[in-house]
């Protein structure tokens, strides 16, 4: 195996990651895929067949994830890992006002602190261990368009994305010492089960003045997964990322670039207003 390229992929059970392990499987890289648990394991292992090796980890746990990084070293034989690609994530929805204090820590300690436990434990492996044979390898992380513009209702999804972006560049800049670079995979809609689900409960938030926007919002954000990006367009886009001679810092995969350009370039007053607008947020008359 050493011989082959190798990448960890985190969040591999479902959407973005799953089809990460796809596209990589398809052109001839072995992949080592991360699902919290063990049934998620064994379906992968089935579909995939021996050009995958599952971890068994949340990237919140150190020690699991720290043995996780064990297997793989095992597995390349003092080669250097090809790629990390960070990919595990979640999202805590709800009015920031109203939202429970612990449940904002969970998605940062997911999205954010997760994705520092996890390259802390593979850096080694793709060449911050010196002792290592073969190039450097690259990390790719997975944030979002709401990594850069934040839509209501998805404060802590969109803070913690936010950071991701601050700590990759940080990281990138960081690990030039060791040829190691950082690249952010910012995908906007995509197109996953979850949409079909809308299992998003707002609920808990009916006695406030944000309940009809919230009903609003969780239509509009459906809406937008139906017309999403299947996941594997990411998958190829991280690949990539990963392959590239010159790879750019960071890749936008939307569905509307258009939209995400007139978020970028609108003053900031003119976007709140569109959305105050779209979703009835604007303040009463007295």
């Amino acid at each position: 195996m050493a011989a082959r390229r190798s990448v960890v992929v985190t969040g591999a059970s479902t959407g973005i990651g799953s089809a990460c392990v796809k596209v990589l499987v398809a052109s001839d890289f072995h992949v080592f895929g991360s699902v919290r648990k063990q049934g998620d394991a064994e379906r992968l292992s089935k579909e995939f067949g021996a050009s995958f090796t599952p971890l068994v980890f949340d990237v919140t746990d150190e020690a699991a994830v720290a043995a996780g990084a064990k297997t793989v070293e095992a597995a390349l034989e003092g080669a250097t890992l090809f790629g990390l690609v960070n990919n595990a994530g979640i999202a805590v929805p709800g009015p920031l006002l109203y939202l429970k204090v612990e449940d904002f820590r969970h998605q940062l300690a997911v999205n954010l602190t997760g994705q520092l436990i996890v390259t802390q434990a593979f850096a080694p492996l793709l060449g911050a261990d010196r002792e290592r044979k073969g190039a450097p390898g690259r990390i790719v992380m997975i944030s979002s368009v709401g990594g850069k513009n934040a839509l209501p209702f998805v404060g802590p999804y969109a803070a913690s994305k936010f950071a991701l972006e601050g700590l990759s560049d940080s990281l990138r800049r960081e690990l030039m010492v060791f040829g190691i670079d950082v690249i952010v995979v910012a995908p906007g809609a995509v197109a996953t089960p979850i949409w079909d689900k809308s299992d998003v409960d707002v609920t808990p938030y009916a006695n406030t003045p944000y309940a009809s926007a919230l009903d609003r919002m969780k239509a509009y954000m459906i809406s937008l997964g139906h017309k999403g990006l299947p996941p594997e367009r990411i998958g190829e886009v991280v690949k990539t990322a990963l392959t590239t001679a010159n790879p750019k810092t960071r890749y936008t995969v939307a569905p509307n670039p258009v939209q995400q350009l007139m978020s970028a370039v609108l003053p900031k007053r003119a976007v709140d207003n569109l959305i105050a607008r779209r979703l009835g947020l604007a303040r009463p008359p007295r």
